[in-house]
């Protein structure tokens, strides 16, 4: 057994239940993808029905990763991400962004989904500098000692964290401050921290909360939508960038020009400086 078979192996993950829907795989085929089985479909199925938008906010919620992504390369000089909750690999993911813009960038991909991770392995096979690793981003430092991250990841060059629809799974405010935080500590200054956040629909909150109890029954997971004043204290001591802590569709104005209503979801991008700590209590 090789270190990574031990630490994974030490995570005491669930195996694969194809009768059990996955947050991942369901998300995969709202995207349209092909690594899901039926049990992730019925369920995506029956979300989508009492939030019909829901298919739209997964690819909008995909469009903002690429426009962050691509941002962090060309604009802020990026070149290691961490992309925590990452799911199936799908077209667009974080490594054919940021390596179209800057060949032998690294990214390391992070998610408790073997069905995920076993996709990613395979795609990522001829990627000298693209890994995935599973393991559990509440775990934080079972996360950070994981061998894939500890050998690829340099803490002493800015990093970008990523945290795209995995933070509203989070039911506890203290519990995902606590993520966050832990996991911009190893940051050095320079690094970013982006999130993606499940905001709640105040012109269809009845269907909204219909469709999170449709998902908890199919999945056991909660789904907790916030608003901004909710996610801000997460980000204590960190420079939030234009445009701010706002809708995606005022980061991708296109969205809100779209055919398809949007669920609300929150995104923001920040910046770790100089002299700064983790990203506060919360």
């Amino acid at each position: 057994m090789d270190s990574i078979d031990a630490a994974e192996l030490a995570l005491s993950l669930p195996e694969v239940d194809p009768s059990r829907a996955s947050i991942a795989r369901i998300y995969d085929f709202w995207l349209g993808g092909s690594q899901n089985f039926e049990a992730d479909r019925e369920a995506g199925r029956r979300a989508a029905e009492a939030l019909p938008t829901l298919p739209a906010w997964a690819r909008a919620n995909r469009a903002f990763l690429r426009h962050v992504v691509d941002e962090l390369v060309t604009t802020y000089g990026i070149r290691q991400f961490l992309d925590l909750g990452s799911g199936v690999p799908t077209a667009g993911n974080v490594h054919e962004v940021a390596q179209a813009a800057a060949p032998g960038a690294t990214v390391v991909y992070i998610d408790m989904d073997p069905v995920a991770i076993a996709h990613a392995r395979a795609l990522l096979a001829d990627n000298p500098t693209a890994h995935a690793a599973l393991a559990d981003l509440r775990e934080p430092q079972a996360v950070l000692d994981h061998p894939v991250v500890r050998e690829n990841i340099d803490w002493g060059k800015p990093v970008a964290v990523l945290m795209f629809a995995v933070l509203h799974f989070i039911p506890d405010d203290a519990e995902a401050a606590r993520i966050v935080r832990a996991f911009m500590e190893p940051c050095g200054p320079g690094s970013y921290l982006a999130i993606s956040h499940g905001s709640h629909d105040r012109s269809a909150l009845a269907a909204q909360q219909q469709a999170a109890r449709n998902y908890l029954q199919f999945t056991g997971v909660p789904f907790t939508p916030r608003s901004a004043e909710q996610v801000a204290p997460w980000l204590t001591g960190l420079e939030i960038q234009p445009p701010g802590l706002v809708d995606v569709d005022v980061w991708l104005p296109s969205l809100k020009d779209g055919d398809t209503p949007n669920v609300p979801s929150l995104g923001v991008l920040a910046r770790k400086g100089a002299g700064a700590g983790g990203a506060g209590t919360g």
